[in-house]
């Protein structure tokens, strides 16, 4: 249960395990559309976790059968059609503000749990987030064009980043939907499991996080998202700086470490258990 000062607790849902926040859309009646208040709600609950010590690894996911069927298509388009354009460009940049801007570069890692319905809008968290594990049974679909509107919202940048141009297109022309193998088979998710193994697999994956350093790792996923559109040279010259930056603040002592594990007292040797499996 929240207390007063806790933004969660009406289309959100905030619930700490161990430093997992399991942050869960809260409207299954409505299959988690996002309406104008889920996304006030959102953006206040991204803001708090950001700095909460209970949260190490930030977990989005859906209440009930769906993750999110996108826009609320009444509260987000028709009840606000007629309103002035001021009112229309807040409304955006609220939901901008928690689907993209916020979780791209959140300073704590972020797994979308995808555990059912996926449509439009919801797919710019998906894609926003670190990482993604779905359900096999999850649909996916750009259903915009049914609707006569385009997948706006970063939703057609999120899928062209992440499925492909060919994918990209097929799927935003004809409106067909998808399950969640097919998801993972285009990059649209890490994984896919069956539902059932879904909330355990996303633990397994947020513990694994949670012991890693978490200043290295934050410089780790930054740098990978900002070095992708950069040439060669310049993404050298930032890989360097941002190395220098986790080390100053607080990664030197972890490297030192597991530098010390691995060569002198041969105790740390990464990957070998991998290696061990599937020889």
């Amino acid at each position: 249960m929240n207390s007063a000062n806790e933004p969660w607790g009406e289309n959100v849902l905030v619930d700490f395990e161990d430093g997992i926040a399991w942050v869960t859309l809260n409207r299954p009646e409505k299959r988690n559309a996002m309406s104008p208040a889920l996304n006030e709600e959102m953006r206040d609950v991204v803001n708090a976790l950001a700095t909460d010590d209970r949260c190490g690894v930030f977990v989005l996911t859906g209440a009930g059968e769906s993750f999110a069927a996108g826009m609320d298509l009444r509260e987000y388009f028709r009840e606000t059609d007629n309103a002035p354009d001021t009112v229309l460009l807040n409304i955006r940049r609220v939901a901008e503000e928690w689907q993209w801007r916020r979780l791209r570069d959140y300073p704590k890692p972020t797994i979308a749990m995808v555990n059912g319905w996926c449509f439009g809008g919801a797919f710019t968290p998906v894609c926003a987030c670190d990482l993604a594990i779905a359900a096999e049974e999850a649909t996916f679909g750009l259903s915009e064009i049914n609707w006569g509107i385009l997948p706006a919202g970063n939703v057609t940048k999120a899928t062209m980043e992440t499925i492909g141009y060919r994918n990209a297109l097929y799927y935003t022309m004809t409106g067909e939907s998808f399950d969640g193998k097919k998801a993972a088979e285009m990059g649209l998710v890490n994984q896919a499991v069956p539902l059932d193994q879904l909330r355990d697999r996303t633990r397994a994956l947020a513990k694994q996080l949670l012991e890693k350093n978490q200043t290295v790792l934050r410089g780790a996923k930054i740098a990978m998202k900002r070095m992708r559109h950069m040439d060669w040279e310049v993404s050298a010259d930032y890989l360097y700086a941002k190395m220098a930056e986790a080390l100053h603040l607080g990664g030197a002592g972890n490297r030192e470490n597991a530098m010390k594990a691995f060569l002198d007292d041969k105790t740390f040797k990464p990957g070998v258990e991998h290696y061990k499996e599937t020889d």
